[in-house]
């Protein structure tokens, strides 16, 4: 038995539940904390950087939270999502969090955002052998998961929220006929692509996971059932309910009237409610949706179970999860998988040939692993320029299930420095990063070129490779393999060995 404190850093409020969590993954809340911050706040449209104020309000947060959390003697994990991932500040943030409020905060990306919240969800509710469409607005994005017995069969983040909404159509939130038209409007149709290509899954049961959904059941119950019905994982959403209370909503012009007129209604979402509840509205049509329940856990509970799963079989759940997202991806885009395995597999015995100089374990074996894999998949777009187009791609994806939206960053980028230039300050991505990133960058990267020489021809004419670290030299000996000529895989090796050779300080030679 041990404790956890779980943080979840939303676009608009901060969560955190601290848990004690035994070894079969079974867990008691003992306290939990709130705290609205609105990380996104004052961002028209697009999340483009996180005011001084709004990051001063998140580290006092966050200060608090760790406080709370060694009460109890808990081991604290913390995951930012839309607000931190899409800013341009975002790192600065994670920096400062780190050295001022003493928690070391994990980005995530969309994807995996999606799946802890349908980890979380599945702790709430008995809805395991069904297929659910899972829905969580958030203040920064909303994500949408379709899921059968614990796996996801589709998984959705979309840049759109209940704050990004009213930043954009209801500043302060106040409201116009006008606006309501227009964002409905632009909500319907950022909406359709997904739906139409989501919805064919079908669902048994739909849920709604975020404070969005539970602040409009909670409306719509106190309506039709009264205030002596307390609020609980019955609580449910229907079309017409959801619409009345739309309704009821939009009378009131501004949030102030809001909060004094509409009965039940939280004074501090007076202001996003409308967009949250359009939003919800708009999914219920483009989903065929007619009632939803809504969870009491999310993301947080979700990242809380994985955590729990820190036992050998909790391990190797996750990186099965990792791996089969990987090599789906991988046969997406490879006609011939087994074309980018074989790199792959040289650039392993290099890395642990090498690791006496670089000092790196098991979690940069994994993402050369993943980089080498994916070098590739840039030349779908085109081949001429692959490895940028590939960095892209691998950024950008929606694929890569269990990995955080850093480790995606290195994915991308030591595929995308397999070949040509080698990382540069001038490369505004490799830049951005911190200076410990761009260290696994060059090293991952250097030991992949060579990788990728060594496989020059594409046809396993280097069977393995023996590594030799030496004061002032690293000696790589090719092994053929059955007396293949493997005379343009050494020279390629050869003239692809810089970047290690700088980063060991020493001559690489392939012979």
């Amino acid at each position: 038995m041990s404790n956890w404190a779980a943080i979840d850093l939303g676009t608009n409020s901060f969560h955190m539940v601290v848990a004690a969590v035994s070894d079969d993954g079974s867990f008691e809340v003992l306290t939990s904390e709130k705290d609205m911050v609105r990380l996104g706040e004052g961002s028209p449209g697009d999340i483009a950087e996180l005011s001084e104020a709004a990051m001063a309000r998140g580290i006092a947060a966050l200060g608090r939270f760790r406080v709370i959390a060694q009460t109890f003697d808990a081991a604290v994990v913390a995951v930012a999502t839309s607000a931190v991932r899409e800013a341009r500040n975002g790192r600065e943030f994670v920096r400062r969090a780190r050295t001022e409020a003493g928690v070391d905060v994990q980005v995530i990306a969309g994807v995996e955002e999606a799946r802890l919240i349908h980890l979380g969800v599945l702790q709430a509710l008995p809805v395991y052998d069904q297929q659910v469409l899972v829905v969580d607005i958030g203040g920064g994005s909303t994500e949408l998961v379709i899921g059968r017995a614990g796996r996801e069969l589709a998984a959705r983040s979309l840049k759109i929220g209940h704050l990004r909404l009213t930043n954009r159509f209801f500043p302060d939130g106040r409201i116009t006929e006008t606006a309501l038209h227009e964002c409905r409007l632009f909500v319907r149709s950022f909406l359709a692509p997904t739906a139409n290509e989501m919805q064919p899954l079908g669902f048994d049961v739909a849920i709604g996971s975020s404070g969005t959904a539970t602040e409009l059941g909670h409306l719509i119950r106190l309506r039709s059932r009264g205030a002596t019905v307390a609020a609980g994982v019955d609580t449910v959403i229907d079309a017409i309910g959801l619409d009345q209370v739309l309704a009821e909503l939009t009378l009131w012009r501004t949030a102030e009237e809001r909060a004094m007129q509409v009965e039940g209604l939280a004074a501090k979402r007076s202001d996003v409610i409308v967009g949250g509840a359009l939003l919800l509205s708009e999914i219920f049509r483009s989903f065929g949706i007619e009632r939803m329940i809504t969870s009491p856990y999310a993301l947080r509970i979700g990242l809380l179970v994985d955590q729990s799963k820190g036992t050998a079989a909790g391990a190797a759940r996750l990186s099965d999860l990792r791996r089969n997202s990987l090599l789906e991806m991988v046969s997406s885009f490879e006609e011939d998988p087994a074309a980018v395995e074989h790199a792959a597999a040289l650039a392993m015995q290099l890395f642990d040939q090498t690791q006496s100089l670089h000092g790196y374990q098991a979690e940069e074996r994994e993402l050369i692993e993943a980089a080498a894999l994916l070098r590739n998949v840039g030349a779908f777009v085109s081949h001429s320029g692959h490895h940028r187009h590939s960095y892209y791609i691998v950024r950008n994806s929606d694929r890569l299930l269990g990995y955080t939206d850093r480790e995606i960053e290195i994915i991308a980028q030591v595929a995308r420095y397999h070949r040509r230039s080698g990382p540069k300050s001038s490369h505004p991505q490799f830049d951005e990063l911190i200076e410990p990133d761009k260290t696994r960058i060059r090293w991952l990267s250097g030991l992949l070129r060579i990788a990728v020489g060594l496989d020059r021809t594409g046809v396993g004419a280097v069977e393995s490779v023996s590594s030799t670290v030496e004061p002032e030299l690293i000696h790589i000996a090719v092994h053929a393999a059955h007396a293949a000529d493997t005379e343009v895989e050494v020279h390629s090796a050869n003239q692809r060995s810089g970047v290690l050779a700088g980063m060991a300080e020493r001559a690489v030679v392939i012979s």
